[in-house]
């Protein structure tokens, strides 16, 4: 008994000696800012010092600011959990309004091993809420990574609110962020059958939520099924028509505007803004589709008169891209664009119609005085926008480049860069004029011309501008002369002036003089595309499976196994070797700037549902 009594005595001692010692710290403390440290022996691990400091400034907290969450955080590093619930309750019942204290109280009982008091404790936070307490809890559930949790709070907050779409984007939102895509289509259409004002967030919110075919499929399903089910609902048709365009399912999307041009009759405005979308994006079919609709159902309508320059310039970007282009189709879209004149007249407003045969003149049938008269008749034209003339000036520039006078080109294009400084025509004339300079072998000008465009607003001429960036710098890093460049810049030229034979064998020439050269690719990947323009598809596939066969050509590789599905379905109508095709460059480059268009191909060739 008398040494029970020593021991205890000496216990108390030590404790009332740490007691003073602390004691002493937590007055230093008030004057030096007791909480900051509270907090560095927090962070330094000695969280018994940390537990007694936080003890004292919790318990004169009217003048300390509150330290529960800390407090809480270094108990339960001391596994003193009977402490921790004790310090919690006590905080409830003195603020019972506070929400964050039920769920601290459920994250102790997980803390202590309790997952079974934790769900009860959150069970009964969650039935007991009230209207103004279900965004502060549902934010601290989700601060604890409890999203289920947060879930259910919002959902006993619509009950409260008896309205279906109370709290959908906080839902949306958190669903998005779980991955559980079903249902967030599920929250977005309840979101938007009411409310159209609310279709921009539905629409970013399913961007971030979608991420594979089996999403997009399931989305589209459901929107088919609403808008059958409720045709009056043109939020529907709204959704589907922009899911479509994501997918680049131009055929299906043009149904939707379609029904939404007569819905909202706005006289062929949608099916225009699609059909130039389709343009933009080489789907020529939908694109004629649509505009053709236009001109039949519109004809007295706003657009009929674009919708006809529209029609026959998606005609010829079909069989420009055909290959080999045909020259008895290059003269029906001549006479369909003669047409429209004479239907049209001459007038500022078709000036771009005779500007596109000028083109088909000069590149397609080398009738090159009779494209460049067409176009100085454009040039002169009165009232002409300046944009059209100075897009004349700049086909009448390349025309002077297909006769091999250089000098009278660049003077034009020029003129042009200087009259258009900061809009696409001007960074086009830029883009010409730097060609030009790589055309002559003048790389270090035609790269500060290129340097700029990198810049440009028009991300096509930029992308341009970087790719012929690229293949100066790495063919002149080593060779600084740029040798094989020039030779190769030739060839380009020759391209460009439509002399493929002379091409052709410039490259042949230039394949057998630089053997391993890192132009190497590129003069393949060259070779197989005017292989394919003259017809030759055999010798086409054979040259790009050079680069595709070959670890060592990757830049090249995905560019290389599209163009080689592309022949296999366009050209060969080889369906299934296509399908394989498209997939393997799915399955093996899913960062290629192919992927969307591939993955389109391969589903229409699959047999997906096309509307």
């Amino acid at each position: 008994m008398r040494l029970f009594s020593l021991r205890r005595l000496i216990h108390v001692s030590s404790a009332v000696v740490l007691g003073l010692g602390l004691t002493l710290q937590v007055a230093q403390a008030q004057d030096e800012g007791g909480i900051a440290l509270a907090r560095e022996y927090a962070r330094k691990g000695e969280n018994e010092k940390a537990a007694f400091l936080f003890g004292r400034l919790r318990s004169e907290e009217q003048a300390a600011p509150n330290v529960l969450p800390e407090y809480l955080a270094v108990l339960q590093n001391l596994k003193r959990y009977k402490d921790a619930e004790k310090l919690v309750k006590k905080a409830i019942r003195q603020r019972p309004e506070e929400p964050s204290y039920g769920v601290a109280l459920g994250a102790l009982y997980t803390a202590a091993g309790d997952p079974a008091a934790a769900t009860k404790q959150y069970d009964r936070l969650v039935s007991q809420l009230t209207a103004a307490q279900v965004v502060p809890v549902a934010t601290e559930f989700v601060r604890l990574n409890l999203p289920e949790w947060a879930e259910k709070t919002y959902l006993k907050g619509r009950t409260l609110a008896k309205d279906d779409t109370e709290y959908a984007p906080q839902l949306i939102q958190l669903y998005t962020q779980s991955g559980q895509t079903d249902k967030v289509m599920t929250e977005t259409l309840r979101l938007v059958q009411d409310d159209e004002q609310q279709l921009p967030f539905v629409r970013n919110m399913l961007q971030n939520s979608l991420r594979e075919d089996k999403d997009f499929d399931a989305l589209e399903k459901v929107l088919f099924a609403n808008v059958q089910k409720f045709p009056e609902r043109a939020v529907y048709s709204e959704l589907l028509l922009w899911l479509q365009m994501q997918r680049r399912d131009f055929t299906g999307a043009l149904v939707q505007a379609k029904a939404l041009d007569r819905r909202g009759r706005t006289e062929g405005a949608r099916v225009m803004e699609l059909a130039s979308i389709a343009q933009r994006n080489k789907d020529y079919e939908s694109a004629i589709a649509g505009y053709d609709y236009v001109t039949r159902e519109y004809r007295s309508g706003m657009y009929y008169r674009l919708a006809r320059q529209r029609l026959v310039q998606a005609r010829e970007e079909q069989v420009r891209s055909t290959y080999p282009v045909d020259p008895a189709k290059i003269r029906s879209l001549i006479s369909e664009y003669q047409n429209v004149l004479t239907d049209l007249g001459k007038t500022p407003e078709t000036a771009p119609v005779l500007r596109n045969m000028a083109a088909l003149y000069a590149f397609q049938l080398d009738e090159k005085d009779k494209a460049m008269a067409m176009l100085q008749e454009v040039i002169d034209m009165p009232r002409a926008s300046l944009d059209v003339v100075d897009e004349a000036k700049v086909n009448l520039a390349d025309i002077y480049l297909l006769r091999s006078e250089p000098w009278e080109a660049t003077l034009l294009y020029s003129q042009v860069e200087k009259s258009h400084k900061d809009s696409p025509v001007g960074y086009e004339a830029k883009l010409r004029n730097a060609r030009l300079s790589y055309y002559a072998g003048d790389f270090k000008l035609a790269k500060s011309h290129l340097d700029i465009l990198k810049e440009a607003t028009s991300r096509e001429i930029a992308n341009d501008a970087m790719q012929l960036s690229l293949l100066i710098t790495d063919n002149t890093a080593m060779d600084t002369a740029g040798v094989a460049l020039r030779d190769y810049s030739a060839v380009e030229l020759l391209v460009f002036q439509n002399k493929l034979d002379a091409a052709l064998k410039g490259l042949d020439n230039l394949l057998q003089k630089y053997p391993g050269h890192a132009l190497t690719d590129d003069a393949w990947y060259l070779k197989a595309q005017l292989q394919r323009r003259m017809g030759d598809y055999p010798a086409a596939l054979t040259t790009l499976e050079k680069i595709t066969a070959n670890p060592k050509y990757d830049v090249l590789s995905d560019d290389a196994l599209f163009l080689t599905a592309s022949i296999a379905e366009e050209n060969l109508q080889d369906r299934e070797k296509a399908k394989t095709l498209y997939n393997q460059l799915l399955v093996k480059y899913p960062g290629s700037i192919y992927t969307a268009e591939a993955r389109k191909r391969f589903r229409k060739l699959r047999g997906d549902a096309v509307n």
